[in-house]
């Protein structure tokens, strides 16, 4: 029995195969396509490979169960896009059979047409935008409509924040081509969820493929439901004249981390294995969805074979108390360092909640020095930010960060000062399959 995952250099997104079943029937999961740039390099010459090593003919197509897209956010969504795109040729290098799309696309969580999600950000509108291509509105658009307002003292919004919430309000019109490429491609959508939205509930049974077991995490439908009332309020706002500023329309949507309202988690099990999907979602949502879906009892603990750390190992999602309740054999961090991603304070959580003398193995998407030299240039970015608002506002109490140091800040620091921790890491390498076996070797 195959029970493995394929973990795809995917800058700063991620990019998964889970590979599942029989030895002689194995089945296909693709989870996320990274941002752009990811699916020619990556993505594609995996698949071919997993054609080749299936030993299907030339020109049969090759089954994939399922095509999931946690959330609507360019780093997870754009490489899929690209795919969806050469699928719709006449000639894709290789062909798939895919049976059904699982996505929850923004707007139909927030039963809201596309225009209305988007309303006073930029110029840009999402037909025009759409109707160019699935590249969607321009993040830099949206920026742009909040100005200099960003660096404004009383700005109650953080950097990372705010950066997650763009992201995904300028991805929207990618989730909508998404749709209209699954239909057209006859990819069914949510199929084990009779079509409708895909949420954790206390009453929602777990589904299965196979001889797989799913059970969805989150999004949870408390959430998405205030999320929805902050949205009316903004839209009644809309209708009724009474415009607000950009900054609290980002407000309506930040909710503090937008990303654990929309994305999908899942934990998939097979023969007693067990593997923690967790897209871009916050810590201490996926623990709650778990003990509402009855996974974790209030309180206790849950291992799981594999953890795929939540949004790149960003420390605005974590706390330490998540690896304590959560841990795992296997730690899968994604991103080369861009936003900060995986952070140093994330991984000193992991650290302090598991020590040095446990068994378990920690997996990075690139090389150590790579992640800190696009780590170290990302604080000093947002360091300048900092000191522009502290000149524009001398009594500003918000403080400046202070110059990045190799030794308090950097990974290879960390690691250097605790070798037994160093010894666990392993670094996806960009020529071969990095596999994860939770069961019998795949063979790739």
């Amino acid at each position: 029995m195959i029970f493995s995952l394929d973990v795809l250099r995917a800058r700063k997104g991620d990019c998964l195969m889970l590979h599942f079943g029989p030895d002689g029937d194995p089945h296909l999961i693709l989870i996320d396509g990274g941002p752009s740039n990811v699916y020619k390099p990556f993505l594609k010459p995996r698949l071919k490979l997993v054609h080749e090593a299936r030993e299907l003919d030339e020109d049969a197509p090759l089954p994939v169960d399922v095509v999931m897209v946690s959330h609507v956010d360019d780093d997870h969504i754009k490489g899929i896009l690209d795919l969806t795109k050469e699928q719709r040729t006449n000639s894709p290098d290789v062909r798939l059979d895919v049976t059904s799309l699982w996505h929850n696309s923004f707007d139909d969580l927030l039963k809201t047409k596309p225009h209305e999600l988007v309303a006073g950000f930029g110029t840009a509108s999402v037909e025009t935008t759409a109707a160019a291509g699935e590249a969607g509105i321009d993040s830099g658009s949206v920026l742009a409509s909040f100005g200099a307002s960003m660096l404004r003292d009383d700005a109650e919004i953080e950097d990372e924040d705010m950066h997650q919430t763009v992201e995904v309000l300028s991805s929207i019109p990618q989730g909508r081509t998404l749709r209209d490429d699954a239909e057209a491609l006859g990819w069914r959508p949510n199929h084990k969820f009779k079509g409708k939205l895909i949420l954790a509930a206390e009453i929602a049974k777990p589904v299965t493929l196979g001889d797989l077991t799913i059970t969805v995490v989150g999004p949870m439908q408390p959430e998405l439901l205030a999320l929805q009332e902050e949205h009316d309020k903004w839209l009644l706002a809309q209708k009724e004249k009474k415009k607000k500023s950009p900054e609290a329309a980002l407000a309506a949507f930040v909710d503090e981390s937008i990303p654990n309202l929309s994305s999908i988690v899942v934990l998939a099990e097979l023969a007693g294995q067990s593997m923690l999907l967790t897209g871009d979602a916050r810590g201490d949502k996926i623990l709650e969805g778990m003990e509402l879906a009855g996974l974790l009892k209030e309180g206790g603990k849950k291992h799981v074979d594999l953890l795929k750390v939540p949004h790149h190992g960003s420390d605005n999602n974590m706390e330490t108390i998540f690896f304590e309740r959560v841990p795992a054999d296997h730690y899968v961090f994604s991103g080369d360092g861009e936003h900060g991603n995986p952070e140093r304070a994330t991984l000193e959580m992991l650290l302090q909640a598991r020590g040095v003398d446990a068994d378990y193995t920690i997996h990075l998407t690139y090389p150590v020095d790579e992640i800190d030299i696009a780590r170290q240039a990302d604080w000093e970015k947002e360091q300048a930010k900092e000191k522009a608002r502290k000149k524009k506002n001398p009594a500003s109490k918000k403080p400046v960060r202070e110059n990045w140091s190799p030794a308090k800040h950097s990974l290879g620091a960390l690691f250097k000062n605790n070798p037994k921790l160093a010894k666990k890491v392993v670094i996806v390498d960009p020529d071969k399959p990095h596999l994860i076996d939770l069961l019998e070797p795949l063979g790739l």
